[in-house]
């Protein structure tokens, strides 16, 4: 929230910079979330790189009020914090998984996820609210030193985890294909990941167009907008309340058919809202409390399957081609909506975007899933695991 307002208020960032503001954040996730699995896999001690990735953001974060108070704050300093700022996300992101499964038992993974999942929906809700205030209370460089030290605080949580993580890839075995490989030769986790692919691709039209279709062709204020997208955070929180249950209760395969639906179906009434203002707010409110409650219950469900089922040799190399069908394609989806918004309307735009994020079910129902009710065991990956950790 804070490095765009100070682009916008201390530099007058029009619409075009804002736009390659967003894409240079997104942009480390297409191009590095593969070899940066690549090297992951390659280490002995995943957590000691989040670490100084947190460092490192911190780092570049902080620079920013520097630049401010030394008079030489640019929006090409902007552009280098962001993309710094998304690489070191990128390495945070592919030993994440490493270091989560050496620290949860493989039968509370999806519990574990649940809390995951929790934490990112409180963050989702109170983040922009936080740095909106912190602007106003403080200018928006200033705000940011707050936003720098949070990494600091993550950097000393992952310093007091004690665990063994399980042992690195042999070096012959290191290849940056080696993930992609797996995922072709594995058909329900290749299904699923071009599933999640079609509905980030897909969600990123919503994303990408929300806030200009609300406020032009709806007349939504500031503060309407601002309700609705806090929703998707509360819908989240209810998600992750949820999902463990929902699992226990229809099975994991199926919670991920369930969550596909859950988050795609109640997205089809941004399109469809008009009317009365309130009904409009009533109606994107619902979308988006749906939507954020049913990409938790997919994330929580599908992250504890492919934990489970990866090798650890391949963990993040696989999960670095899991980043790159989830978030690489973001930056194509916010060009692609932006051309179609252009050419067709926003509207119609909007409803090709909901319309195949609906239908980005379809791989999931044809990779298997629905009959998985258990999470898979990985023979292999247990006794890896534990011999490692001396079990």
């Amino acid at each position: 929230m804070a490095i765009p307002l100070a682009a916008v208020l201390l530099l007058d960032a029009g619409a075009a910079e804002m736009g390659w503001l967003t894409a240079v954040a997104l942009l480390p996730s297409l191009l590095l979330s593969i070899p940066g699995g690549a090297w992951a896999d390659r280490q002995a001690n995943r957590r000691q790189a989040m670490i100084v990735a947190d460092f490192g953001r911190f780092a570049a974060v902080a620079s920013i009020p520097l630049a401010y108070a030394c008079g030489a704050l640019t929006m090409a300093h902007l552009f280098v914090t962001e993309f710094v700022v998304g690489a070191l996300t990128v390495l945070f992101r592919v030993c994440n998984h490493h270091v989560y499964a050496s620290v949860v038992a493989a039968e509370r993974y999806v519990d574990g996820n649940a809390l995951l999942s929790g934490s990112r929906s409180a963050a989702a809700v109170a983040g922009p609210s936080t740095g909106g205030a912190l602007v106003q209370v403080l200018s928006a460089p200033f705000a940011l030193l707050v936003d720098a030290l949070t990494y600091l605080v993550s950097a000393v949580c992952l310093r007091s985890i004690r665990a063994r993580e399980a042992p690195p890839a042999p070096r012959e075995a290191s290849g940056l294909a080696a993930g992609l490989r797996w995922v072709t030769a594995n058909r329900t986790p290749g299904l699923l990941l071009a599933g999640v692919s079609m509905l980030s691709l897909c969600h990123t039209f919503l994303m990408t167009l929300f806030v200009l279709y609300g406020a032009t062709e709806l007349g939504l204020s500031a503060g309407a907008l601002g309700a609705v997208m806090a929703a998707f955070g509360l819908g989240g929180l209810a998600g992750a309340y949820a999902a463990p249950r929902v699992v226990r209760r229809i099975g994991l395969g199926p919670a991920i058919v369930a969550g596909f639906l859950w988050f795609s179906l109640p997205l089809l009434l941004v399109p469809l809202a008009e009317g009365p203002g309130p009904l409009v707010i009533a109606a994107l409110i619902a979308a988006q409390l749906g939507a954020g409650c049913g990409v938790a219950v997919m994330d929580i469900a599908a992250n504890s399957y492919l934990i489970a089922v990866i090798p650890p040799t391949l963990r993040s190399r696989v999960m670095g081609v899991v980043q790159t069908a989830n978030f690489g394609v973001r930056p194509i989806g916010a060009v692609l909506a932006g051309t179609l918004g252009t050419a067709l309307g926003l509207r119609p735009t909007l409803w090709i975007g909901t319309a195949g994020a609906v239908l980005s079910v379809l791989w999931v129902a044809a990779s298997g899933l629905p009959r998985i009710r258990e999470l898979p065991e990985n023979a292999e990956q247990r006794r890896e695991e534990h011999e490692e950790a001396g079990v």
